[in-house]
């Protein structure tokens, strides 16, 4: 089995963000791997496992997209335990939207579907960064194959895949044949941390750099150039101002309701 688990570059949702010149790219200086990515990784992980993993010869390829940072997200997957890593790495995928990211990115899985096939492509429920939810489902209409969106567990048996996709009030059991595009939500399983063999493992694994040459895609179908969405006009959020003190003086109850009146909380 050969499975694709699409790993992102974002910046860390525990400092604050910043945008890049005219075209208002996000900053990526202090980025890490997407933590809901990492729930995808260890699915991926875990059918391959159940079915003898890479000792029965099959394959969980971490695939990135981005700058050169974005090699870090690779190197903490492949200390999960990916057993390769892909960096499509490409100065011109610089300020792509989903629709030019699934483009390229689709490239990139035939592309690595040459030698053999590819048999499921799983991803996060969305990015920490975008958090759109687009790009699984682009990916698979420019691939051709059947979606499974927004799993919240993952079987594969006999060819076929089956998820179950949670609602508030009940949940749906889906089936599709392999190969398919699958993305997992953060209920899934709980992923695991490197640890000390897994680190040292991963120094021996292969990342395999690739160009927009390399997968055949025309730099003025990405970046810029080639998304369909582009941000117009940015601005700092306004600092945070002090909020309203209530000092009771017996009458804070009465204060606090019409503060709320006020708000049209109540």
């Amino acid at each position: 089995m050969k499975i694709i688990v699409l790993v992102k570059h974002v910046p860390d949702a525990q400092l604050d963000r910043h945008l890049n010149g005219a075209d208002y790219t996000t900053d990526r200086a202090e980025s890490i791997l997407s933590e809901l990515d990492e729930y995808a990784l260890e699915a991926a992980l875990q059918l391959t496992e159940a079915q003898g993993g890479k000792g029965a010869g099959h394959q969980v390829i971490a695939l990135s997209m981005g700058p050169a940072g974005a090699a870090n997200a690779i190197k903490k997957s492949l200390q999960i335990g990916a057993t390769e890593g892909v960096h499509l790495k490409d100065d011109a995928l610089a300020g792509s939207d989903a629709a030019a990211t699934s483009l390229a990115l689709a490239a990139t899985v035939r592309y690595l579907s040459a030698g053999s096939p590819v048999d499921l492509i799983l991803t996060g429920m969305a990015s920490t960064d975008g958090e759109t939810s687009l790009v699984p489902a682009q990916l698979a209409e420019r691939l051709g194959l059947p979606q499974v969106t927004f799993a919240s567990e993952l079987e594969i048996s006999a060819g076929r895949i089956t998820a179950r996709r949670d609602s508030d009030t009940h949940y749906d059991t889906i089936e599709a044949p392999l190969p398919a595009v699958v993305s997992v939500t953060d209920q899934i399983n709980e992923p695991r941390f490197p640890n000390f063999k897994g680190i040292i493992a991963a120094k021996r694994k292969t990342i395999i750099t690739l160009s927009l040459a390399d997968i055949g895609v025309n730099p003025a179908e990405v970046g810029l150039s080639g998304s369909w969405t582009a941000v117009q006009n940015a601005e700092p959020r306004p600092p945070r101002t002090a909020g309203t003190i209530i000092t009771d003086e017996g009458d804070a109850g009465i204060q606090l309701v019409d503060f709320l009146a006020a708000q049209k909380l109540l």
